[in-house]
């Protein structure tokens, strides 16, 4: 009886009547590939984004929001959609790779960072009322690097204040032997962790993201079991792809200051992703970015303790989204 319990169906329930209560719907849209790996040379590759966004032409002033590495968009994002959303207009793609975005050449190289904010940009484009509309951008983790690549690529002509959540931009591969020993032996490798493939590494995971994990007596190993295969297993392949193309750490991936306005949110317990690093993206921004640490929390604040997490970002926003009398038209672009 216990094996054919799953938890994964009503998560989803639950983090879909969020979106659907906060006036977004579900939909899609095929665009060029932003990196074209096809050999055949017979016609462009093309990629699939899913996202939601609330129909029609925005009314407010636009807001994209960007996952992490993990469960889905709408699990990252369902503790923010509704307070947000009277605020914002709310857009939520999957990254190429998750969810329903997807991409149909297989011999393309993995997406990085870059082909990941520049098949935002042709998202964003491609709504109703939104091209060349200035919109801000909020990302976690994975989605922390895409926001910075966005903002950093588009310029402040079209995307406006810059939110990096628990988002190591200077990720380096001593960090990576450091996030190893924090984990304890048995770990070949980072990617044994964030991509985990059997229980012990699921709860391990668990354990070093949350600052309260679960007890061990409410995540028995045929649960664990189940969120691995329909999180990770099904898809395996193509997010070992991905993670190989992640350019953060090397030459590829050079912080450099924004011109935009950019607030740096961290929980203080991050096991992933230290605490201390926010204050060294602060100095690699010239310390100009606003950093706030959210007590009590471990890698994902914003589900940890939304409303904290919310309070900090609608005073960023609101206070932010004053657009530039000399860039809201994308003259900059």
């Amino acid at each position: 009886m216990g094996a054919s319990l799953s938890l994964v169906p009503l998560i989803d329930h639950f983090a879909r009547r969020e979106f659907l209560a906060a006036g977004l719907r579900p939909n899609s849209v095929t665009l060029p590939y932003p990196e074209d790996g096809g050999d055949d040379g017979k016609s462009p590759s093309t990629c699939t984004v899913h996202y939601w966004a609330p129909p029609g032409e925005p009314r407010l002033p636009p807001l994209l929001l960007i996952h992490g590495f993990g469960p889905r968009a709408t699990w990252q994002w369902r503790c923010q959609v509704g307070p947000l959303s009277r605020h914002f207009h709310i857009i939520v793609p999957d990254l190429l790779g998750f969810g329903g975005s997807s991409w149909n050449s297989p011999s393309a190289s993995p997406p990085s960072e870059a082909t990941q904010a520049a098949a935002l940009a042709a998202l964003l484009d491609s709504l109703e009322g939104m091209k060349g509309k200035r919109v801000a951008v909020a990302g976690t983790s994975y989605g922390g690097f895409v926001a910075y690549w966005l903002a950093r690529a588009a310029g402040p002509g079209r995307v406006g204040p810059v939110v990096i959540a628990s988002s190591d931009l200077l990720k380096t591969a001593a960090d990576d032997r450091g996030f190893l020993k924090r984990a304890g032996e048995g770990w070949g490798g980072v990617h044994e962790l964030l991509l985990p493939a059997e229980p012990a590494a699921m709860r391990r995971l668990m354990e070093m993201a949350v600052y309260r994990p679960p007890p061990a007596m409410v995540t028995p190993d045929f649960v664990l079991r189940d969120f691995i295969q329909k999180l990770f297993t099904d898809n395996r392949e193509q997010l070992i792809h991905l993670f190989k193309g992640i350019t953060v750490g090397t030459d590829r991936f050079q912080v450099t200051p924004l011109s935009q306005e950019v607030l740096i949110v961290w929980g203080e317990h991050d096991q992933l992703f230290p605490v201390e690093k926010a204050s060294a993206i602060q100095r690699s921004l010239d310390g100009k970015a606003r950093v706030e640490v959210i007590e009590k929390t471990g890698h994902a604040p914003q589900l940890e303790d939304p409303a904290r997490f919310n309070t900090i970002l609608l005073d960023f926003l609101l206070d932010a989204d004053r657009p530039d009398p000399a860039c809201v038209d994308g003259s900059s672009l």
